[in-house]
């Protein structure tokens, strides 16, 4: 039986895109996506929920991250799950579970971009940012913070 990896995220950036060269010189962008939900509780008063989510971009598709998104921006992403695991300073080991992303869509407009915005990922009149990228073996790290 086949199996399935697969996330879906719209949200809103909740930092701007951290962007870092591994050695071997791909480029890699971390940021987090807030997603939101409501329901009407018991008491029939409106509750929400916001989760945060780790994502992690690689290559081109992590430049054009850099170079497009800010914190607050809505955006589109499909990826897939993945769970690392490394030792920090006093030897603990640690755990993280991010979402790898390979189709971004840059959703609104920039921050102090006028009314009509501007293409999503410099692309000519595109909305999309080069889906399928493919990404680079993770970046190996000595200390607690994995990136």
């Amino acid at each position: 039986m086949a199996s399935v990896n697969k996330v879906i995220l719209i949200g809103n950036l909740g930092s701007d895109p951290e962007v870092k060269f591994t050695p071997s010189g791909s480029a890699v962008a971390n940021f987090s996506v807030a997603t939101n939900e409501s329901w009407m509780g018991k008491d029939g008063k409106k509750e929400e929920r916001t989760e945060w989510h780790k994502i992690v971009v690689w290559n081109k598709l992590a430049e054009l991250c850099g170079e497009y998104l800010s914190k607050g921006r809505p955006v589109y992403l499909e990826g897939r799950l993945q769970t690392r695991e490394w030792n920090d300073k006093e030897g603990n080991k640690r755990y993280t579970t991010e979402v790898v992303a390979q189709t971004i869509q840059f959703l609104g407009s920039p921050m102090g971009a006028g009314a009509e915005g501007r293409p999503a990922a410099g692309n000519k009149g595109s909305r999309s940012a080069s889906p399928g990228i493919q990404e680079a073996a993770p970046l190996e790290v000595d200390d607690d913070i994995p990136f």
